[in-house]
């Protein structure tokens, strides 16, 4: 008899809320939204609070809209945090197209969905995958990005800069039990407490009838994903992320930078430097405690700095 872990998406807020001292006077207003992109699939987000979200936030590759739950809490304001295509409870990408432009697949499903449920976002942030989909949005929908956050990703993005997260990512496709997950996330996240690991392994993990449990990332409807892997199946080359830098250049509207400066950040000294060459108006943020992935980190510190930065 296989023994079914529970899980209930929206009971664990407490515990953000405990790990982090931030005042919990109860459950937040959450709800788990689906929007149709192309009349056969569906995106799906988190909408925190009841009115209209002042900030859409972009998760990065491997990751779920549930990354962004202890900034939120610390915010507490009307939010949106969209799963990507092929993570979290969204459908997976439409058919790459050899001749798209980067990241323009994810745009045009981000756009229908922060236009359903976002329209009047102040801004959006990105991360990782979610900071290149929301300059390739900026770039074809610019009309939904009146201000841009950033967070420890640049169109200077490579495989090299990201080998110790592909190694991860792009490790088991399942594992015969819920400890053997955690064990290996625990190995490769080793500042991060176990509790904030376990929530996360339930949130970005399926557990399949026979026991066994499969990243949400890895599923079988999933696409391989655009960070991840140089080439999709039949062998074509997904367009490089770098002509992105050019939306970098030509974006004269409010721009934050936010990099976590430990070694698993993919950011270096020279993708910052061309970055505040392109847009000298930027604002630029090191968070010294922060790897990659600054609102799994430092919460607290990535509130703090969009906070002040959107003028909420």
């Amino acid at each position: 008899m296989v023994e079914k872990v529970s899980y209930d998406e929206f009971s664990m807020f407490h515990e953000n809320a405990s790990e982090y001292g931030i005042a919990y006077a109860g459950p937040p207003v959450v709800s788990r939204e689906f929007i149709s992109v192309d009349g056969t699939r569906k995106l799906s987000a988190l909408k925190w609070g009841t009115g209209s979200p002042r900030l859409v936030f972009l998760h990065g590759g491997a990751q779920n809209a549930h990354t962004w739950d202890t900034v939120a809490l610390a915010l507490d304001v009307p939010l949106l945090c969209i799963d990507l295509p092929g993570h979290g409870h969204s459908d997976s990408a439409a058919g790459f197209s050899a001749d798209a432009l980067p990241m323009q697949q994810n745009a045009a499903d981000i756009a229908t969905v922060i236009r359903a449920l976002a329209p009047d976002a102040l801004a959006v942030v990105g991360m990782s995958l979610g900071g290149l989909t929301t300059l390739a949005l900026t770039r074809d929908h610019g009309d939904l990005v009146r201000k841009m956050v950033l967070v420890d990703i640049t169109p200077g993005v490579n495989q090299d800069k990201t080998k110790q997260i592909t190694d991860f990512v792009n490790g088991p496709a399942t594992f015969p039990s819920f400890e053997e997950l955690l064990k290996r996330t625990i190995e490769f996240n080793p500042t991060r407490t176990v509790e904030s690991l376990r929530r996360g392994i339930l949130h970005n993990a399926l557990q399949e009838d026979d026991g066994s449990w499969v990243w949400r990332y890895r599923r079988a409807d999933a696409p391989p994903l655009p960070e991840m892997k140089a080439a999709v199946e039949d062998g074509d080359k997904r367009p490089s992320t770098a002509p992105l830098w050019d939306v970098v250049s030509g974006y004269g509207k409010p721009l934050m930078f936010v990099r976590g400066m430990r070694k698993q950040s993919v950011v270096t000294d020279e993708d910052e430097a061309e970055l505040v060459k392109r847009a000298p108006h930027a604002r630029v943020e090191h968070v010294l405690e922060a790897g990659h992935s600054v609102q799994g980190d430092t919460p607290l510190e990535l509130a703090a700095l969009i906070r002040d930065f959107a003028e909420l």
